[in-house]
């Protein structure tokens, strides 16, 4: 290879880098439009490129790689995208019967959702302690709570005692925060006794709802929850990707997007 044709490829593996850092996301046709290559020169860089873990291959192209299995406190979530969250929250509770039993996951934003019940009368199954507390003095909920080990950064219950506890029951609609979220790759979080926690709540729910702001797409963490096929609604922000909220309705996947006014 001469030395023009390295510079070349170093300058177009740059670019992509830099619009994934941008978009979050790369296309392998636009760039191979974008740079006057081949789509199968593009696709050799991504190969390239995502065995140096600078990115993550996705159908007809890339996404951008983030810290996976980075588990961040539960007060430093609270922090982030409050009113997204809060706004979030409000839609989610308004899925909510009189009469219906619920799962609420650990997380902020089902945190959000909790308080915005406006005295349903509801049997709420969680394990999130913060949740917990905020139910504990309504008289319209039922709270249930599984078992298991105490997770200090989420303040959740996980392990094999919740997941057997859980298994004793069904539920009209699970809640479900997540870490990262993907039409391509599905749901995932960075913690593996969360994430088999979490596949046992969709095991028993007849439905289920994903509560997630819009910094969580095109996002990858540690542990892999469950295909987007498992999932029946998201709701989120309106900074969710285009691609990504028509793959999701494609899928047939009900897409609610609320913003604060």
């Amino acid at each position: 290879m001469t030395t023009t044709n390295k510079s070349t490829t170093v300058q177009r593996r740059v670019h992509i880098l830099e619009q994934l850092n941008k978009d979050g996301q790369v296309n392998v046709s636009a760039l191979s439009k974008e740079l006057n290559v081949t789509e199968v020169t593009i696709r050799n860089d991504l190969t390239r490129l995502e065995q140096k873990k600078m990115l993550i291959r996705a159908r007809g192209g890339a996404i951008k790689i983030e810290r996976v299995g980075t588990d961040f406190h539960l007060s430093d979530k609270n922090k982030h995208r409050y009113e997204q969250k809060s706004c979030i929250g409000k839609a989610a509770a308004a899925l909510i019967e009189d009469g219906d039993t619920v799962i609420f996951d650990s997380g902020t934003t089902t945190s959000e959702l909790t308080k915005q019940l406006d005295n349903k009368t509801i049997t709420v199954i969680t394990n999130a302690l913060n949740v917990i507390t905020q139910l504990a003095e309504s008289e319209n909920v039922t709270v249930i709570v599984p078992g298991g080990f105490l997770r200090k950064k989420s303040l959740s219950l996980v392990g094999g005692a919740a997941e057997d506890s859980l298994k004793n029951y069904f539920c009209d609609k699970l809640f479900l925060a997540v870490d990262g979220i993907s039409a391509d790759f599905g749901l995932s979080t960075p913690n593996v006794e969360e994430a088999h926690l979490n596949r046992v709540m969709i095991s028993i729910s007849q439905k289920v709802i994903v509560v997630t702001d819009s910094s969580k797409f095109n996002k990858r963490s540690l542990a892999f929850i469950a295909n987007i096929n498992e999932i029946d609604t998201i709701i989120t922000d309106s900074g969710i990707p285009d691609e990504e909220r028509i793959k999701l309705e494609n899928a047939g996947i009900e897409v609610i997007i609320t913003d604060p006014s």
